[in-house]
């Protein structure tokens, strides 16, 4: 097995709805890798159970079934004071930067706060290391004692950044990172956590249904459609040759920046199916422009393309009826 940081297996998320027997299915039996030191893009409609993932491999929610490794530890079976232990290892960005900084807190006691909690080392110590932590993203030392409303979007994800990196983590989940910033800030956000990466040895599961910015970001991808993985490869390979139709319809939906260049658009008829009532057979058969009678009735198995198993990290795999020789 390759060095994975993060590995789950047979990953399964359900909630229960409110005075009835129904539950959501927001994740059903994933499984994924994210080896050391790379990102593994995490894409698909609003909906599909991203966001939930994020938070099953951080244990920020408890999973219904299934295990989350990291480095091999199952943090379903580790206690309070382990877990603790383990916490400053494993680190999230939020979507909206705002929202997930304490206003009433100054940059300087939102970074030095997760170091009083994980870190053993002196104040000085930890103003030292406020002061590199703000150099490393960007920030001036004259912005430590200001709070988050007099920052800028863009400037106050680079302090959701700084306060992530604060007690040195090995994995980051980075939840939609950019899609609350402007796009001229966008590329800012991704190539500063692009550097970090490369100079801190850091490991991303990059959740986005932003597919330019997974491309940019990503070494491999993992598509979600409705709590499953559908497809995973190497980056350049998913967009080179999408195999599963949902992911072709993703991929032809990019924006073509040539105005000379016309790209065969997929589109997809009829509405997301509910997570609670899933459809019977393949989940997207009933939006799925080359259904047959088979993916009505019995749910594919994710393989490689051509119908062999085969290694989860090193293939192109497909949950499909289509790449089955049967």
């Amino acid at each position: 097995m390759p060095d994975a940081v993060m590995e789950t297996r047979h990953l399964v998320k359900q909630f229960p709805v409110e005075g009835s027997r129904d539950v959501v299915h927001a994740v059903s039996g994933v499984d994924l890798i994210v080896l050391r030191g790379e990102t593994l893009g995490l894409v698909g409609e609003s909906g599909c159970g991203k966001t939930t993932m994020g938070r099953l491999v951080l244990r920020l929610i408890e999973p219904t079934a299934g295990e989350v490794l990291i480095e091999g530890r199952d943090l379903g079976a580790l206690s309070k004071r382990e877990l603790r232990r383990v916490r400053s290892e494993l680190q999230i960005i939020f979507q909206n930067p705002f929202a997930s900084l304490n206003p009433r807190m100054s940059v300087e006691e939102i970074l030095r706060r997760p170091m009083e909690i994980h870190l053993r080392i002196s104040a000085a110590e930890r103003s030292r290391r406020v002061g590199l932590l703000l150099e490393q993203v960007g920030l001036r030392e004259e912005h430590r004692n200001r709070f988050p409303h007099e920052f800028s979007g863009g400037q106050r994800q680079r302090i959701a950044i700084a306060r992530a990196l604060a007690v040195e983590p090995k994995f980051l989940v980075l939840d939609e990172p950019t899609s609350a910033l402007d796009v001229s800030v966008q590329a800012q956000i991704l190539n500063l956590l692009k550097r970090l990466q490369r100079d801190l040895g850091l490991t991303y599961l990059f959740i986005s249904h932003d597919l330019s910015a997974v491309r940019h970001m990503s070494d491999r991808i993992a598509v979600m459609y409705l709590g499953k993985v559908v497809e995973t490869s190497a980056s350049e390979t998913l967009f080179n040759d999408p195999q599963h139709p949902y992911t072709k319809a993703l991929v032809s939906a990019i924006p073509v920046t040539n105005p000379r260049l016309r790209r065969e658009r997929v589109r997809l008829t009829g509405d997301i199916p509910s997570p609670i009532h899933l459809p019977k057979g393949c989940a997207f058969h009933t939006r799925c422009p080359f259904v047959m009678d088979r993916c009505r009735t019995e749910g594919p198995v994710l393989q490689e393309t051509g119908g062999s198993a085969s290694h989860l990290v090193e293939s192109h795999l497909v949950s499909c009826h289509l790449v089955d020789p049967a």
